[in-house]
């Protein structure tokens, strides 16, 4: 998905700024953060506000519901292509002279699309503030969709399309979905294909923005130098005239495929990159949290893994191994990866699945549980350091559906995880003989399995 970032015009305003930033200390940030006001503006619209009056910056991060799942499969790709474009020329400004506005006043404005939202992001000195938020709003209630941007955009699109036939991590990552979900929404490249993207017209962007952009999905995180009354006018004035509600269904809930699956895409290339997963957890389940600290534990504490130490240091057959959760609306995955000699795919693989039937058998230690809980809340304040970060946390709060005080609550549901939840939590979800397993390259000794009725 190709974003415009105006770090160049950005740069030189900030300058002044920008050691504000880095002298505000972890707690101080944090605390900042925790000062959460729910605004709703006089014609009803509501947004989180954190107030910064220290550091002349507003950032604004602004997110509706739905994303690139709510598109059909035959219009994979659309609402990247809109987010791409939404920026290219609205009201009465055309391409270049929206951007010329944007530059001229250091105003970053860009948009981007997921699997389950369509993001805007807005970031200004605060003097110039109306501009800013005057532009935004043109953007989202009247996008222009002019026939050279779109075109311009949905070619470079399809060059990244094309760059991605070669890239073994793209590849990897895209068979993986279509193998974790081949029956869903989820299993269609948000970015779109070769196929889809070039039959996408002015009008199906206009249709996505005109079903989409309303005010009932919207959620809207706000941090900096400004008040709660004028953000209130602010908000009736950029997205007052949207409609009331959006016009979409919402992916239905789904489970990653149960049974195990090895794809293989042949490159000739000397490492096979491999990417590996299953059931995970979503942001609502009771068990986030124990899964949360058991991802960490496992393959997401990079260097303090399970799984780096095993298949890194004392065999040195990758340099980086990971996993992670990933909390969709629908679904919830668990999802790793890493990249080994084409050689050694068979015993990475089955020094992987070796830790996954460990961890289920014994658990953790009681030191292993204390470094993760000391690493995981110790280190959030570390993403709260700027006035952006924060806004991004505030917006994903939101579209988690977790309220205010979840900043304040969260060191304690971490530390709350027992033994006994991880072991729980490590049989529900970390099975070796379920993993979905995509490698690209040529791994020698590895035999493809695929489900019967899909097997190549």
């Amino acid at each position: 998905m190709i974003m415009k970032k105006l770090f160049g015009t950005l740069l030189p305003a900030f300058q002044g700024v920008v050691c504000l930033l880095i002298v505000l200390s972890a707690p101080q940030v944090q605390a900042k953060a925790s000062q959460i006001e729910e605004v709703v503006s006089p014609g009803g619209i509501r947004a989180w506000l954190v107030q910064e009056r220290s550091i002349p910056i507003i950032s604004m991060e602004v997110a509706w519901r739905g994303g690139a799942s709510v598109e059909p499969a035959e219009k994979a790709g659309l609402a990247t292509l809109v987010a791409s474009t939404m920026d290219e020329g609205a009201g009465e400004l055309d391409s270049r002279a929206f951007q010329k506005a944007l530059s001229e006043l250091a105003i970053s404005l860009s948009f981007q699309a997921g699997k389950d939202s369509f993001q805007g992001s807005l970031k200004t000195l605060s003097k110039n503030r109306d501009e800013a938020f005057r532009l935004f709003g043109m953007a989202v209630t009247q996008p222009r969709f002019d026939e050279e941007p779109v075109n311009r955009i949905r070619n470079q699109i399809l060059v990244s399309l094309n760059r991605a036939l070669s890239s073994p991590n793209t590849l990897a990552s895209r068979a993986w979905f279509q193998e974790a979900f081949p029956d869903h929404a989820y299993g269609i490249p948000s970015k779109g294909t070769l196929e889809t993207v070039p039959g996408l017209s002015r009008d199906d962007l206009a249709g996505y923005a005109k079903r989409m952009i309303a005010r009932d999905n919207m959620v809207i995180a706000v941090v900096g130098d400004i008040g709660s009354e004028e953000l209130g006018r602010y908000l009736d004035d950029m997205f007052g005239t949207l409609p009331a509600k959006a016009d979409y269904t919402a992916p239905k809930a789904v489970e990653p495929r149960s049974e195990a699956v090895v794809r293989i895409i042949e490159q000739d290339i000397p490492q096979s990159v491999i990417m590996f997963g299953g059931q995970g957890v979503k942001r609502d389940d009771p068990d986030y949290y124990a899964a949360y600290v058991l991802n960490y534990i496992l393959g997401g504490g990079g260097f303090e893994s399970r799984l780096t130490e095993e298949i890194r240091e004392k065999r040195g057959l990758v340099y980086s191994v990971y996993s992670y959760l990933y909390p969709f609306e629908a679904a919830g995955v668990h999802i790793g990866g890493m990249g080994t000699r084409n050689d050694a795919a068979v015993q990475a693989l089955g020094l992987l699945k070796a830790e996954l039937a460990k961890i289920r058998k014994d658990g953790v230690s009681d030191a292993e549980l204390a470094a993760a809980k000391t690493y995981l809340n110790g280190s959030f304040p570390l993403r709260l350091s700027s006035n952006s970060r924060i806004a991004d946390i505030l917006l994903s709060m939101q579209l988690s559906h977790l309220p205010p005080a979840y900043l304040g609550e969260r060191d304690a549901l971490i530390n709350a995880v027992t033994p006994a939840d991880i072991r729980r939590v490590a049989k529900r979800l970390m099975d070796p003989d379920k993993l979905i397993v995509v490698v690209v390259g040529k791994p020698a000794g590895l035999s493809e399995t695929m489900p019967e009725g899909e097997k190549q």
